[in-house]
């Protein structure tokens, strides 16, 4: 198709999608045309793509052909961004559409804002259709296991470019609100087309918006104003509940606020949150406990891998005032005979990922407590991934692994669907520089399972669920054992006295 068709089309596609309206059409054209350096146009006979992959494609093969864009992911990727920006409305568009739908209902303003955040290609819903996604069915519940290939790994020469590039401290980081409508560079992405909900929680001013690679249904990001760094406290609690009672539709939680146990940026607040559930949340409460001066609240210890309170009751601040105190009482907990340390040197190693949500009138809260001590033997933190399970999963198990849902590397991808050949054809995987890591798990499926051309990927597939459920429980920092739970319960008791 010519280049004048590709142009059309996208015009075509904004109206179609509510972006713009036929008023609009001219000025958009003239965007379009002015980003592409074109100065000659006329409307295209041609029939029109709906495909908005094979419309941005054809603006790019033009845009690198002209020498407009380097022909790499990264530089693509900020081109694209650049022509959506052009057809996004503005924020005060958004933001009154949101309101006016929100005043019927949030579900209708969240329904609408994740639409138009899809429309707009600030999610790309062609890559994330091929992330790898199936269930494995535990004795927690039923999880979610996800290859994660959505996120465009950089080529070489991106990574080169992205080094040489200019430092600069503007934005601060990926989740200030510096980031609506930025251009990008090879080191910062870009965010043309990215457009936030400012929204009020206890009292400040937050903003809400959605995950570009979306692990989960209508995955969002609330993020503090002000570039403040995380930390878990009283106020923590107070903002997730405040934010389930704007949204009641949908869960929210905090990264924990230490290293290792953490998210991957600590320097911003922010929560996640969105229209799902969890096998976290449909985990019954195992253990219930009470707690002295709380008695109008529900609590329980959870049945799940790792160590977590449940919190139930209708008065969100009486939640938010036990939580704190049962976060007081761990920040300072320590049980040498079950490695949990709460400093070492003077550096704080206990902490707590919290997560809220609704349950017809109530308020829920689940806190998981957390610990990053290491050792010797446990480098990477005692109650983390151990080696073992490394060449399944080895880095941090934050908010959403926490959850239940493991958000694997996409190097998986094509090393289980090779591994599966391998392992019926009998091969030597340790004499394989890439399988040689999972030989010893294969070793010990081979006794497990007979393995035939039919079965062995989804046996693989299976097994890695396994691995994962076996991750959280690593990372419990007390395990399902007499011992875990006889220790679970003598902190609880130090939380009463």
């Amino acid at each position: 198709m010519q280049i004048e068709t590709y142009i059309d089309s996208l015009v075509s596609y904004a109206m179609n999608r509510g972006l713009a309206e036929p008023v609009d059409h001219q000025v958009l054209v003239n965007r379009i045309l002015d980003i592409l350096h074109k100065e000659d146009y006329a409307p295209s006979d041609e029939p029109q793509s709906e495909d908005l992959e094979e419309i941005l494609k054809g603006i790019l093969d033009y845009a690198c052909e002209k020498g407009l864009c380097e022909d790499n992911v990264t530089a693509r990727d900020i081109f694209d961004t650049r022509i959506m920006g052009a057809v996004t409305p503005m924020p005060r568009e958004i933001i009154r559409t949101f309101r006016e739908k929100y005043a019927v209902s949030p579900q209708e303003a969240t329904d609408w804002y994740y639409r138009l955040s899809c429309d707009t290609d600030y999610i790309r819903r062609y890559r994330i259709a091929k992330d790898m996604r199936w269930k494995y069915a535990s004795e927690y519940g039923e999880m979610d296991i996800t290859i994660n290939l959505s996120k465009p790994e950089k080529d070489p020469k991106a990574i080169a470019a992205a080094k040489n590039a200019p430092q600069s401290g503007y934005p601060k980081c990926q989740l200030c609100r510096e980031n609506e409508g930025y251009a990008g560079r090879m080191n910062h992405p870009a965010r043309a087309n990215h457009r936030i909900i400012p929204i009020t929680i206890a009292g400040a001013d937050w903003y809400l918006q959605y995950s570009p690679y979306v692990y989960y249904n209508e995955h969002c990001i609330v993020f503090n104003g002000r570039h403040v760094p995380m930390k878990i406290d009283r106020s923590a609690f107070d903002k997730l509940l405040d934010f389930v009672t704007l949204f009641p539709h949908y869960f929210v939680g905090s990264n924990a606020d230490l290293p290792i146990v953490g998210g991957s940026i600590l320097s911003h607040e922010h929560f996640q949150g969105g229209h799902y559930t969890f096998a976290m949340e449909t985990a019954p409460v195992e253990t219930p406990v009470a707690f002295r001066g709380f008695e109008d609240i529900q609590a329980g210890i959870v049945k799940w891998p790792m160590s977590v309170i449940r919190l139930d009751g209708s008065d969100p601040r009486r939640l938010s005032e036990l939580a704190e105190k049962i976060l007081n009482a761990w920040r300072g907990y320590s049980d040498a005979a079950r490695g949990i340390l709460a400093f070492s040197d003077g550096e704080p190693h206990n902490t707590i990922t919290p997560i809220a949500r609704r349950r017809g009138e109530l308020f829920e809260l689940d806190l998981v407590l957390r610990c990053n001590v290491t050792t010797e033997e446990h480098p990477l933190g005692v109650f983390h991934p151990h080696a073992d399970k490394h060449h399944i999963k080895k880095e941090n198990i934050g908010l959403i692994e926490v959850m239940g849902l493991a958000v694997l590397p996409s190097r998986l991808k094509g090393e289980l669907s090779d591994l599966a050949e391998k392992v019926v054809a009998g091969a030597d995987l340790r004499a394989d520089q890439v399988q040689a890591k999972h030989a010893d798990w294969v070793d010990g499926l081979k006794k497990q399972y007979t393995f035939t051309a039919d079965n062995a990927l989804d046996i693989l597939l299976q097994e890695t669920g396994k691995v994962f459920a076996q991750v959280l429980e690593d990372a419990g920092v007390y395990k399902r054992t007499e011992d875990g739970r006889e220790g679970f319960l003598k902190f609880v008791d130090t939380v009463n006295q």
